[in-house]
């Protein structure tokens, strides 16, 4: 009887066993087959092999369905990609001519001796108005080409002394028209950024903070260095802004109404901060009214 038991006992964990083994192969040949099937869809060679009920064929049949909606979805974001590209060449081309015809002319103009006092009134409003403009064009193409990716940042670690130099002295003549001082600190350190492109960023904050100075005003770029990330900071004697602004001076075109008397378009931050987020950069703000304010950017080092 116990022998008969035993027997028995063997007999069922062999079949367990078999059933265990079975299972494992099943598994691994099902692995070795996603795993197939990621190769060919990596390639773009991948196609739907089996056609039955099992849970496999599903999977294939829902990769298939997804690969294919993928491959057309990605040929369609580049036909539009190439569209959006074509449209931008075309307004940068055909605006370039007109907009220089202008400033042009309304040099020639402002040469004439015999102009009234009134015409030169206007054509001082005709020379800063079409310089605006082509500021705004400029602008918006820089933005639609980083924003759909035609123009791409090429971050690489370089120092970062000679940036700050570059934009100290872009603005050095605009800041002595106000006899504000642009005091820039000394620092060794290197960071991770496109020079060319966070060069611009920089400056569009410099030129607000110019602009938003009194005179007999002081500007400060400092570079405190950490771990991971530079920081820079630069700090104005300005107007500050108040804290229910602070959220929307990022925003494309925001201009307050505590400064709409003064020149610009109101992109120029908006712009800054797309380009710190392509070379995976940030900038925030720390500001008070009548007290100034400190825009900090931050570089990966």
């Amino acid at each position: 009887m116990i022998l008969n038991l035993l027997f028995w006992c063997m007999v069922i964990i062999i079949c367990l066993l078999i059933i265990l083994f079975w299972q494992r192969w099943r598994f691994r040949k099902m692995l070795n087959r996603l795993s197939q099937m990621l190769v060919k869809a990596k390639e773009g060679t991948f196609n739907e092999a089996n056609y039955d009920e099992s849970i496999l064929s599903s999977i294939e049949s829902q990769m298939k369905e997804y690969l294919t909606t993928s491959v057309s979805s990605t040929e369609q974001m580049a036909h539009e990609k190439e569209k959006i590209k074509r449209l931008i060449s075309d307004i940068s081309h055909q605006t370039k001519t007109p907009v220089t015809n202008l400033l042009l002319y309304s040099q020639l103009l402002a040469e004439q001796a015999d102009l009234s006092t009134e015409n030169q009134k206007y054509l001082t409003q005709i020379s800063q108005q079409t310089e605006k403009l082509n500021f705004l064009i400029t602008t918006l193409i820089k933005l639609s080409r980083l924003e759909t990716g035609i123009l791409a940042l090429h971050p690489q670690k370089t120092a970062i002394l000679p940036m700050l130099k570059e934009v100290q002295l872009q603005f050095n003549e605009n800041a002595q028209q106000k006899n504000i001082q642009i005091i820039l600190e000394n620092t060794q350190e290197e960071a991770i950024f496109d020079q060319k492109w966070t060069t611009e960023a920089l400056a569009n904050i410099v030129e607000n903070a110019i602009k938003y100075t009194a005179d007999d005003g002081k500007i400060t770029i400092k570079t405190t260095a950490y771990e991971f990330f530079c920081r820079i900071d630069i700090t104005d004697t300005g107007i500050g802004i108040s804290e229910k602004e602070l959220a929307q001076i990022f925003t494309r075109f925001y201009r307050s109404s505590s400064v709409a008397d003064n020149e610009g378009v109101g992109i120029g931050l908006y712009l800054t901060r797309q380009i710190l987020a392509a070379e995976n950069a940030y900038l925030k703000v720390d500001s008070k009214l009548e007290e100034g304010s400190t825009f900090s950017v931050f570089l990966v080092k």
